[in-house]
């Protein structure tokens, strides 16, 4: 049951000198006598099966395919929630439910073979209900701020929920982290996820139809593919908002992992968050991450810390590694590819410990960080921002891709 070779090696090989070299030349016992190796009691014991279980596990594993389970996970009011876990062939697994796309779990090796879950989960949908502050959802409409609640287009004023003070905040009050999506295993490795937000909801227009697509590969990549059409104009920016610890435990912060972004600019904030239109160089700033920094090492020097968005440097639409997180005491590190154009790195600067971890750690201040693919905040009221405005006859399509591996 060792997780690695060399500790196996480590258990098994005294017993199996001993099996070899001692005189009680008798079917293995479970009872050794340390003093002088004789036997003295049990032989040829079941239990002694344990021995050899590793030929099993290594069959086992060798002919392991992907696969996925689906359980229920409760009920909200009359309509059943499910829990989806996809496992792939190496024994890694991700659990996704379709009450708001949540992501609860990822489990994954540190350099010792030690399996743990990188993300935050909490442990019933009853807590999910709790309001928690978007863990591990699907975000839409609009994933981050827009000013107000407001924007214009084609001479028409909209008017959003405000649910972030004066502003609107990852879709509003009942955003799609709150709905119940309709579900579709597509194969062993991929499931579907689809919503139809009506017309004037929390304040939209048009009838935007969605679908989400979850891939977990043998390689570790959890992949995450975006589409939706409507029939009027609206604005659309979606992503995942899951958070993210690599050294599995919760009990710690993430100031100590080593964050690149490659990004030459991003976006100032205004006292409430909303992005002031202008995008500055990184250059000579806490900002820069163009190269692979401790985050704790500057966030000082960041009022309130990290909750912002960078502008990749890559090809609009090109899907590109534009940001890696590596934790060293795990070893686990972690790839970003997308084919957004912005990153919100958020460094879980709210965690009040209100909310536990499925392993019953407070989810505390920088216990846990964000990096969300997205277009950038506001970007309906600021015509200099790449548009995220989606037309009826268009389809949005957007991909990320978070590869996890040791190092």
């Amino acid at each position: 049951m060792a997780n690695n070779e060399k500790d196996f090696k480590a258990l098994i090989l005294p017993v199996h000198q001993f099996a070899l070299n001692t005189s009680s030349k008798v079917p293995l016992s479970d009872w050794h006598e340390t003093l002088n190796a004789k036997q003295i009691g049990f032989q040829a014991r079941s239990v002694v099966g344990g021995y050899f279980i590793k030929v099993l596990a290594d069959k086992l594993k060798k002919n392991q395919k992907s696969h996925i389970v689906v359980a229920n996970y409760g009920r909200i009011k009359n309509d059943p929630v499910r829990l989806f876990t996809i496992t792939n062939k190496k024994g890694h697994f991700v659990k996704i439910t379709n009450y708001g796309g949540i992501v609860t779990n990822w489990t994954v090796p540190d350099k010792k073979g030690l399996l743990a879950s990188v993300v935050v989960g909490l442990d019933s949908l009853s807590n999910y209900l709790q309001d928690p502050p978007y863990f591990g959802a699907l975000i839409g409409r609009y994933g981050n701020r827009i000013s107000k609640g407001k924007f214009s287009f084609n001479n028409t004023n909209y008017q959003l929920a405000t649910n972030n003070g004066s502003n609107h905040l990852h879709g509003g009050i009942l955003g799609f982290d709150k709905v119940i999506w309709t579900p579709t295993v597509l194969n062993d490795s991929s499931i579907q996820l689809h919503y139809v937000s009506k017309d004037g909801e929390e304040g939209y227009p048009g009838n935007l139809i969605v679908d989400v697509i979850y891939r977990y590969s043998n390689s570790d990549e959890l992949i995450i593919e975006y589409k939706a059409t409507t029939d009027k104009p609206t604005p659309i920016n979606l992503t995942n908002h899951t958070y993210y610890n690599l050294s599995g435990d919760f009990n710690q912060s993430i100031l100590n992992h080593y964050l690149q972004i490659k990004a030459d600019g991003f976006t100032p904030v205004d006292d409430g968050l909303i992005p002031t239109g202008i995008i500055e160089k990184v250059n000579n700033t806490p900002f820069d991450f163009t190269t692979s920094k401790v985050i704790g090492e500057r966030i000082q020097q960041v009022a309130g810390g990290y909750d912002h968005n960078w502008v990749l440097s890559k090809k609009k639409e090109e899907l590109s590694v534009n940001a890696q997180l590596y934790d060293k005491s795990s070893g686990r590190n972690m790839q970003v590819s997308t084919t957004e154009v912005g990153l919100q790195f958020y460094a879980g600067n709210f965690l009040d410990g209100k909310f536990k971890d499925q392993s019953g750690a407070p989810l505390l201040k920088h216990h846990a960080l964000c990096l969300e693919t997205q277009h950038f905040p506001n970007s309906p009221n600021q015509s200099n921002f790449p548009t995220t405005i989606l037309k009826p006859g268009q389809q949005y399509n957007s991909k990320t891709v978070y590869k996890m591996s040791v190092q």
